[in-house]
């Protein structure tokens, strides 16, 4: 592996990395951006079939990565899988500019991703050594990194589609798409090569005992965070409406577009990022950091507070318009929440990953997105029958419940996490969790 550092101290292959992730980002969240907007005023879908078809779609683009990391596993190899997914995701953005083909495009996008997702992060653990002080931190770059592209999304696409036309801003993510893809290509000198590993003896039966406990520890997360996801799936959809129509987001004399207010998410990811970081790491010198399921627990807690504030705001103006600076004070806790649960989920999935199944087992983690945005969907399809402030308070009580269940699973964790530093010889009990340690998403 390359040993250089071109970035706050990494090797070069995790700038590849987070740069081809960022543009794979940049069309994701440009197109998610669009979706529901693109489909209740051009196909003209009602409220109900939109928020069916966005909950499907968003499903299977995580459920693919389950069959996708199988098969770079065991046949493509990792590098193979994410060239031909993004090719294909580089197709299926393309091919939404086309009204007839808008059925076709969404699942060819969905199955490129399920090459791509899975193995772009779980080649971070191959950058370095397993006793390697800078890999804890290296999550943390590749998660600031991509969040680049998903804030600069919404604005060039979401301005495309807005003033020129939905498919313009859906051509520009596929052109994001191929610049990630050709940054991966230019950029194979400073990957790590495939490892090859041996077929496991028979004296590791007490591994294979740890590997049934390990397995249903991150069968239950999964499970907290599929019922997560039917809240926090809610952003791209029936909060993108609640923002459409009851928020006034005149600002300075100008309205902004509603897609384009998408971009705070990302940007604030990398602002509050360092600043977490820094209480983090002052909390463990301390010995007073959380535990990365009470990490997750507390980001749980934090989206339900976002949805209570905008039920409360809903509450207040009586079904006028609100501020667009209760939209901006939803985002501000809505994305602590986010950086408080998510990396970290998708992290201890990666970290707890068998050497030979790196891409499948990261996948594990795409599959509680899958039936978590199959149950968004069909949760936000109560928009249209629900009074808004009892639809926001549905959703914080479901945010609620995740966080109950993940506290729940401290122990567990801790237990798991402890046998799985010992087999790996390092004691990695006592270093900081990080945010994204090791990550996402």
């Amino acid at each position: 592996m390359s040993r250089e550092e071109t970035w706050f101290g990494q090797p070069r292959g995790l700038t590849i990395l987070f740069l081809t992730n960022m543009w794979e980002q940049f069309s994701y969240f440009g197109m998610r951006a669009l979706l529901v907007y693109y489909m209740t005023t051009t196909l003209l879908f009602d409220q109900e079939k939109a928020s069916s078809i966005y909950g499907f779609y968003t499903a299977f683009a995580y459920f693919t990565p389950i069959i996708g990391g199988t098969i770079a596993d065991r046949w493509l190899g990792k590098r193979r899988a994410v060239i031909i997914g993004a090719s294909v995701m580089a197709c299926g953005h393309f091919m939404m500019a086309f009204e007839p083909a808008f059925y076709f495009a969404l699942a060819t996008i969905a199955v490129g991703n399920g090459l791509f997702l899975p193995t772009l992060p779980s080649q971070i653990n191959d950058l370095y050594r397993a006793d390697d002080p800078r890999r804890p931190w290296a999550y943390n770059v590749y998660y600031v990194g991509v969040n680049v592209g998903a804030f600069l999304a919404p604005i060039v696409c979401g301005f495309l589609g807005e003033m020129y036309g939905w498919h313009y801003g859906f051509g520009a993510a596929g052109v994001g798409m191929l610049a990630g893809l050709l940054i991966y290509l230019f950029g194979q000198g400073y990957l790590p090569k495939e490892r090859v590993f041996a077929e496991p003896a028979a004296q590791d039966a007490p591994r294979t005992r740890r590997g049934s406990e390990t397995f249903l520890l991150l069968l239950a997360i999964g499970l907290a965070v599929t019922v997560f996801r039917g809240a926090y799936e809610q952003i791209g959809n029936t909060f993108a409406l609640w923002m459409r129509d009851d928020v006034n987001r005149v600002v300075g004399g100008a309205e902004i577009g509603a897609a384009m207010w998408f971009s705070l998410n990302p940007l604030l990811v990398m602002v509050m990022t360092p600043i977490l970081l820094k209480r983090w790491r002052l909390q463990s010198e301390r010995g007073r950091e959380f535990s990365v399921m009470q990490k997750m627990a507390v980001g749980a807690l934090l989206v339900a507070a976002s949805y209570l504030l905008v039920a409360a705001v809903e509450a207040f103006t009586g079904g006028g318009r609100a501020h667009w600076v209760w939209l901006l004070s939803f985002f501000l806790i809505f994305t602590l929440g986010e950086l408080y649960i998510l990396p970290n989920g998708l992290g201890i999935f990666a970290r707890l990953a068998p050497p030979k199944l790196g891409a499948s087992t990261v996948a594990a983690w795409y599959l509680s997105i899958f039936a978590g945005s199959l149950a968004a969907g069909q949760v936000g399809r109560l928009w249209s029958r629900l009074d808004h402030v009892a639809f926001f308070v549905l959703l914080a009580g479901i945010a609620i419940l995740s966080a109950v269940l993940l506290f729940l699973l401290d122990r567990p964790a801790k237990r798991v996490l402890a046998r799985t530093a010992q087999d790996n010889g390092a004691d990695l009990t006592d270093v900081p969790e990080g945010l994204a340690r090791p990550l996402n998403a």
